[in-house]
């Protein structure tokens, strides 16, 4: 049985302490069973196995000051010994860990104090791994060996570097490839290429190449591109200007994995046939039938998608004496049909499990993995949205490592058996979850703790754990960003999100009337506003000068992932509930704005029409 490496860290930590006299050679295998620390100065990195299951282990990285004074920034490469690799994110004091092309990690550390490792501290980072842990060979920090090395501050001399763009005029769709030789010293630790000013990103291992998509018409213009260069001493170099003219004259969709715009589509007082390619723009990149029910008894073949079995709501469907919707075989295949159309569109189609009504009592508690993926089947989805909104979660509060909620069991075991279940069958469905405004917050010792964000949400934290320990086997996460309250940043509950999950987010967007935390979503930022002004700042402020669509889409375009994007709860909004009120943002408006800011598509106008309502 696996135990949770929480318990087995002080005593893990006392081995560290213990050998930390011991000097070991600059070719040294750090192993659970060889702890050692140099005697050198500046950094040095030890590793050690904490817990081990079948196929997979977890390991802490000590990195340790030896000198008197702070050390700002650091950055780890090492190789494995045989095939251990990481999973997912590391916590603690890293940021992030990617695998070069020659089979090394490099670990990079967070900027909310994991950067800074104090004078004669140190920093740990907490991984999970996949295969065998049998110690690390080759090993540096900072450009030096982990056993130990003249420390980073001794070096004066700036990295050298140079940027080249291929192509310069672009006039077809396809990536511009940027170039950048650098040389140092010491070492050249890592390289960022910035588009206009803007972090595009990050290249750890040379040869230092970064990537830009071009695919719409409405990307058409001149773009400047510089590289910045850094040692490990954190001395660096940017580059002179590389210009871009892009001039594409047609659209092409864009390519997999780019920006995502995904819209929730309800089943109840809603048409089966209002899901066809002429009521839904093409700008949605994504769309999730909502809901069905987590404890579903529906079986491959039956096509009984009736709200008893599997939960639909559809207007169609005939009701039962018990106010159930009950659907026929053609109002099933039709369903199936349109679902066909829109995905050959090239809209991906997802069902939802879950939600508030569906999440209230023990229905989560009998979810039958099999069950969803077998209406998923049917139905020609591409993939599997969790939204578990089961109360009653509390969390602890504390630091990384201790964080824990009473209910990380339930949800840790619906997204493993799904995905085991995913897996068995050999189908490439996905599964992405619905992740709380506040789920990644109140953990001790970051910017997200208690106090220094919104304040009161009995949601704080809930999917904290989930997310940290099982985000690789997300597709993107769906962040509910929108009802948190006056206070409530969706702007810091995206970045609370990052820190621990490397894969897509969409940050969302409630057209209003409805809205759990009171704020209206307006279209327009007012005059002045700074897309990323006032964050992360210790404080609650007053946030809702942040919540418009400009404001937030902007944010994702410059500080997000390429292949971040927005979600709309709900496509249906005016039809389901009621118009907006004024001076608010529409669903056709917020979507509009979000095709053009992100470039989804070169068709920024297409609108929902004015369906009836039933």
């Amino acid at each position: 049985m696996r135990r949770s490496s929480k318990f087995l860290i002080p005593s893990l930590m006392g081995l560290l302490v213990a050998c930390g006299e011991q000097e070991l050679p600059a070719s040294a295998h750090f192993q659970s069973t060889e702890q050692a620390a140099a005697t050198a100065a500046g950094l040095t990195a030890t590793f050690a196995q904490a817990s081990s299951w079948s196929g997979g282990f977890s390991a802490v990285i000590t990195i340790k000051n030896t000198t008197a004074s702070a050390i700002n920034d650091w950055s780890l490469n090492f190789k494995f010994n045989g095939t251990a690799a990481i999973s997912g994110t590391p916590w603690g004091a890293a940021g992030s860990a990617s695998k070069g092309a020659d089979g090394s990690w490099t670990v990079l550390p967070n900027s909310w104090g994991g950067n800074v490792v104090p004078a004669n501290g140190s920093v740990t980072v907490t991984f999970e791994g996949s295969g065998a842990f049998s110690g690390v060979g080759t090993c540096n920090i900072n450009g030096y060996s982990c056993a130990g090395g003249p420390p980073p501050a001794s070096d004066k001399i700036a990295p050298t570097v140079s940027l080249s763009a291929s192509p310069t005029n672009l006039t077809s769709a396809g990536n511009v490839t940027l170039t950048a030789p650098a040389s140092d010293n010491v070492g050249v630790t890592r390289v960022e290429f910035y588009k206009n000013g803007a972090l595009l990103s990050t290249a750890t291992a040379s040869p230092f190449t970064a990537s830009d998509a071009f695919y719409s018409n409405t990307q058409n213009g001149t773009y400047s591109y510089t590289a910045k260069a850094f040692d490990a001493a954190g001395n660096n170099a940017t580059s002179s200007a590389a210009s871009v003219t892009v001039k594409l004259t047609t659209s092409e969709p864009p390519p997999a994995g780019g920006r995502m715009y995904i819209g929730y589509a309800s089943s109840w007082n809603t048409s089966i046939n209002d899901l066809t390619t002429a009521n839904i723009p093409s700008y949605y990149t994504h769309l999730n039938l909502s809901f069905v029910r987590p404890d579903m008894a529906y079986t491959r073949g039956s096509f009984e998608f009736d709200q008893a079995v599997a939960g639909f709501e559809f207007f169609e469907g005939a009701t039962t004496n018990t106010g159930q919707k009950k659907f026929t075989a053609a109002q099933a295949q039709t369903l199936i049909n349109n679902i066909k159309a829109l995905r050959a569109r090239g809209t991906q189609v997802w069902i939802s499990v879950g939600g508030w009504s569906y999440s209230q009592g023990d229905q989560w508690a009998r979810f039958n993995a099999g069950h969803v993926v077998d209406l998923a089947q049917d139905l020609g989805a591409d993939g599997v949205d969790i939204d578990w909104e089961s109360s009653g979660s509390s969390c602890n509060k504390l630091e990384a490592a201790q964080f824990s909620c009473s209910k990380d069991g339930e949800i840790a075991n619906i997204i493993t058996t799904l995905d085991s279940t995913i897996r068995a069958r050999g189908l490439k469905l996905g599964i992405s979850i619905a992740g709380w405004s506040t789920g990644a917050y109140y953990v001790k010792g970051t910017p997200f703790e208690e106090g220094k964000v919104q304040w009161g949400s009995p949601f704080g934290g809930t999917m904290y754990s989930v997310v940290k320990n099982h985000g690789n086997k997300l597709r993107h996460i769906n962040l509910m960003s929108y009802d948190g309250g006056d206070y409530y940043d969706p702007r810091e509950g995206y970045e609370s999100y990052r820190a621990i999950y490397s894969g897509p987010i969409a940050m969302g967007l409630e057209i209003a009337p409805e809205g759990a935390g009171g704020a209206t979503l307006r279209l327009n930022a007012d005059p002045g506003t700074v897309y990323d002004a006032e964050m992360l700042t210790g404080q609650n402020n007053m946030a809702t000068k942040y919540y418009n669509v400009e404001t937030l889409a902007t944010y994702m375009k410059n500080k997000g992932k390429a292949t971040d994007g927005m979600m709309v709860w709900q496509v249906w909004k005016e039809r389901v509930h009621a118009a907006p009120p004024a001076g608010a943002a529409s669903v056709n408006s917020a979507g509009q704005k979000v095709c053009q800011i992100l470039g989804i598509t070169s068709n920024c106008n297409q609108s929902i029409p004015n369906l009836p309502k039933y």
